[in-house]
């Protein structure tokens, strides 16, 4: 196979010959692209043989299951992948349409090493990419992407004889065994299903349905155009359409899925929007009741509570904060013994005994069920105001251009941790300290935070603020960090403010 060209022009006959890749699609811990802008099939194919080489050069056995989201064009993709992993004298385990964690499950139903998944995620339509991994239950991390990227870049994936193919039905079935258990509601609870017409369509009615609950479906046809919304609970649109579906039905809360399922959102019985974070409080508190001294660790784009919530400092619990990024955060679950992940975004990461350790938003939707369940005397809304109040934005990406971004990030760094030097405020108060382990999270005297990162997955930074005291102080957070931000002329347009 030729070495992959970064462009090729559409509608000639290269583009059909020629392997084509863009390579900012390589990212930290996953490549995504704009299809058929970035990549064509022929470069899926490369990308193919390229991972099949690196399992091959690494000593993973060679066997991989594969599975696709539910796009018009996955399904194309998915096969000049797999004609690529073949090449690389890989046998494939075809799971055909999945969600990304039923694809994670399958490599231990199937007892195979290595998985990959062809999703866009919560991406619009036109994206695709692949989520991949040699090591259940971790995915590809920055090392394994650059060592992927310059083997798929540089030509070097090699083509090796006994390659194979099998299409392994069921796994649907057993993954969502897998899930209920032998877990039945002992409570009426009626559930708002919110799918945004993506993959977990196919899953997450059925789901409820096992375990006793009501459903309420909304947006629960597959359907891949979106005709309604992108799936993507972490976007403000979804939440507020799960909002009023809950005020119309009476629903005890709302549970949405983004596009491939691996995120779970949640709107309680006041049709409240509870973002992620928060959720993974109520949640810790939970575990930490029958888990002592348990460590949770939260993304730097969550919540302080994690390490200040009075309920899990009671029983012993200790918040690890880290890098941003699915990979990043089961990663660091692993390697702590950590019972639990959270980020922002929607994210959950459980460990043994509650789960796996991969991210699952149907894993997150049952133990919320069970939670409840347990709690049978509280609503969704009286766990939610047990909290500590505090004043948070959503996630919000202005637009910074790929090749641009971290260049970018790295002068707003500078900046903020100057701002710290000099003794100035942030929001009207003292910074106590700016941390820099993912970006810049700016900590003020109060606990009160701002956040500016690089997006892993679009052209965008991503900002996120937090106050312990009030809106305002929340906004004005903002506004200084924003200024800031400001400074550098590439940054474009917020996808959603406040």
């Amino acid at each position: 196979m030729p070495k992959p060209a970064s462009t090729v022009t559409p509608n000639t006959w290269d583009f059909l010959r020629d392997p084509m890749i863009a390579p900012t699609g390589f990212r930290e811990y996953d490549a995504r692209w704009k299809y058929p802008d970035e990549i064509n099939l022929p470069g899926m194919t490369a990308l193919g043989l390229g991972l099949g080489t690196q399992m091959q050069t690494r000593g993973i056995d060679p066997v991989i299951a594969v599975g696709n989201d539910y796009r018009d064009y996955s399904l194309s993709i998915k096969n000049a992948l797999i004609l690529g992993l073949m090449q690389a004298g890989i046998t494939v385990k075809d799971i055909g349409p999945a969600l990304s964690p039923m694809a994670y499950f399958s490599q231990f139903h199937l007892d195979v090493p290595a998985v990959a998944m062809v999703t866009a995620s919560h991406n619009p339509n036109g994206w695709t990419g692949v989520k991949m991994g040699f090591e259940r239950p971790l995915t590809h991390g920055p090392d394994e992407m650059a060592e992927l990227r310059d083997i798929v870049l540089d030509g070097k994936g090699q083509a090796r004889p006994g390659g194979g193919y099998e299409f392994v039905d069921g796994v649907r079935e057993a993954y969502l065994d897998d899930l209920v258990g032998d877990f039945r509601l002992s409570r009426p609870l009626k559930v708002v299903c919110a799918t945004g017409n993506g993959t977990a369509s196919a899953f997450a009615p059925a789901l409820f349905e096992r375990i006793g609950a009501e459903v309420v479906p909304l947006h629960c046809d597959l359907d891949y155009t979106f005709p309604h919304y992108n799936p993507n609970p972490e976007a403000m649109e979804m939440l507020h359409d799960m909002a009023a579906a809950v005020k119309a039905s009476s629903a005890d809360l709302a549970l949405g899925f983004d596009g491939d399922g691996d995120r779970c959102g949640v709107v309680d019985d006041e049709g409240e929007e509870i973002f992620a974070d928060k959720v993974g409080v109520i949640m810790a508190r939970e575990f930490s009741k029958t888990h002592k001294n348990a460590t949770f660790v939260a993304d730097v784009k969550s919540t302080g509570l994690f390490a200040s919530d009075p309920e899990l400092q009671k029983n012993g619990a200790r918040a690890d904060y880290w890098k941003t990024g699915h990979s990043h955060m089961k990663r660091r679950v692993k390697e702590i013994g950590a019972l639990a992940g959270f980020e922002k975004s929607g994210h959950y990461f459980l460990a043994e005994p509650v789960g796996r350790g991969y991210d699952c938003g149907l894993r997150v939707a049952v133990e919320i069920c069970k939670l409840l369940d347990a709690n049978a005397a509280q609503s969704m809304s009286d766990l939610r105001r047990a909290l500590p109040r505090t004043w948070a934005t959503p996630t919000m990406s202005p637009y910074a251009a790929d090749t641009e971004k971290y260049d970018i990030l790295d002068r707003l760094v500078t900046k903020l941790v100057a701002r710290h030097e000099a003794g100035d405020t942030v929001g009207g108060r003292p910074i106590k300290e700016v941390v820099t382990v993912n970006g810049a999270r700016v900590i003020l005297d109060n606990g009160s935070w701002g956040l500016v990162r690089a997006s892993s997955n679009t052209p965008n930074l991503v900002v996120v603020c937090e106050s312990s005291e009030s809106e305002a102080e929340m906004r004005a957070i903002f506004a200084d960090i924003d200024a800031v931000i400001r400074t550098e002329p590439g940054v474009g347009d917020y996808d959603q403010t406040i």
